[in-house]
């Protein structure tokens, strides 16, 4: 949000930089979740909870969002700015 947020204001400088944060915590919690899959993989079985359930479900939506973002960004970007 505070890319977009950036991107409305048209500082792309720090709608880049909210954008690049986003996807370096989004690829700690990507390999965080591909060793646990990998564990699982490999016969060591966890119980699913529903706090498992939730943590996933957040990558998820993290993922898709910081995806959405970086589109709006880029509208944002390519609309003339207002007087």
């Amino acid at each position: 949000m505070e890319a977009i947020s950036a991107a409305k204001a048209r500082d792309f400088s720090i709608a880049e930089e909210k954008i690049t944060t986003a996807e370096e915590s989004l690829i700690q919690a990507h390999h965080a979740q591909t060793d646990m899959l990998t564990q699982e993989a490999q016969g060591n079985h966890m119980n699913v909870t529903l706090l498992a359930v939730h943590s996933q479900d957040h990558l998820m939506t993290s993922i898709s969002f910081t995806d959405l973002a970086k589109e709006i960004v880029e509208i944002y970007r390519e609309l003339p700015a207002k007087n």
